[in-house]
């Protein structure tokens, strides 16, 4: 029984290998390889979506806690909340456009930089282009070819020359896009919290109990989607942002408490 068990899972993983391995192959035929590389490179703005939504869950819940630790009302729960919800994901937004905003009139200036000094000393930059393929072990006849096909195209050699002696990527993400990806996923995660204390007459602790489960459920969801975005554990992925998740309303609620212990009567 043992042995046919055995046998049955070692032909499962076989198979499966066997399905990964043509998969693989496919992906690297000679026209899918062209075809891939035919697309223009775009950039993907899921992961300043994935990194909203895990501040909006974190720091909505977290407010709640707190509040919940500091024995505050049910409209005051809400209105720190909405609060937070709207002031943070607003500020996290505006950090994000301004960073993102910076990061392309960086590389911008490197573009006019680079098309400058190509301008003024063509033969130094062609010898910064020489020694960064030597480095990567071409060298005689087949180096001078690399190095006089890359600066036979003005564009061809600045784009060599951002990605490999500046190391930055050609495709820079676009400002507000990235802010609106931002804003609306930290306020769809983040409402999720606060849609329980908005129900007609629950109760203060149902309500918590009902934004602890449908937040750590949000938790998931999100590393689920961040696991699968980066090729990890989506369920170790899940779970690590749980985890961090629940750390951060944990410290709040317990913070909140020794607040109302330590000064409640004295407010």
């Amino acid at each position: 029984m043992t042995t046919r068990n055995s046998a049955g899972h070692d032909a499962a993983g076989s198979s499966e290998t066997s399905s990964s391995e043509r998969a693989l192959s496919a992906e690297h035929h000679p026209d899918r390889i062209r075809e891939r590389l035919a697309q223009p490179e775009e950039h993907s703005y899921l992961g300043d979506a994935i990194l909203g939504g895990i501040d909006g869950g974190v720091t909505t819940f977290a407010v709640v806690s707190g509040a919940m630790g500091g024995g505050f009302s049910h409209l005051v729960i809400v209105v720190l909340g909405f609060a937070n919800l709207l002031a943070d994901g607003f500020s996290m937004a505006v950090s994000n456009y301004l960073g993102t905003k910076s990061e392309r009139e960086n590389a911008e200036e490197v573009r006019r930089t680079e098309q400058r000094h190509i301008e003024e000393y063509p033969e130094g930059e062609r010898e910064e282009v020489r020694q960064i393929f030597a480095a990567k072990g071409f060298d005689g006849k087949i180096l001078d070819e690399i190095v006089a096909t890359i600066s036979e195209d003005r564009r061809t050699w600045i784009d060599t020359m951002m990605r490999e002696e500046h190391g930055m990527r050609l495709v820079t993400p676009t400002p507000w896009r990235a802010a609106v990806a931002t804003l609306v996923a930290f306020i769809l995660v983040g409402l999720v919290p606060l849609v329980p204390f908005l129900w007609p007459g629950i109760a203060m602790t149902s309500a918590f109990i009902a934004s602890a489960i449908a937040t750590a459920v949000a938790f998931l969801g999100v590393g689920l989607v961040k696991g699968k975005v980066l090729h990890r554990s989506p369920v170790r992925s899940g779970l690590e942002t749980l985890l961090m998740g629940s750390g951060a309303a944990i410290v709040a609620y317990f913070v909140g408490h020794w607040l109302r212990q330590t000064f409640g009567s004295g407010i």
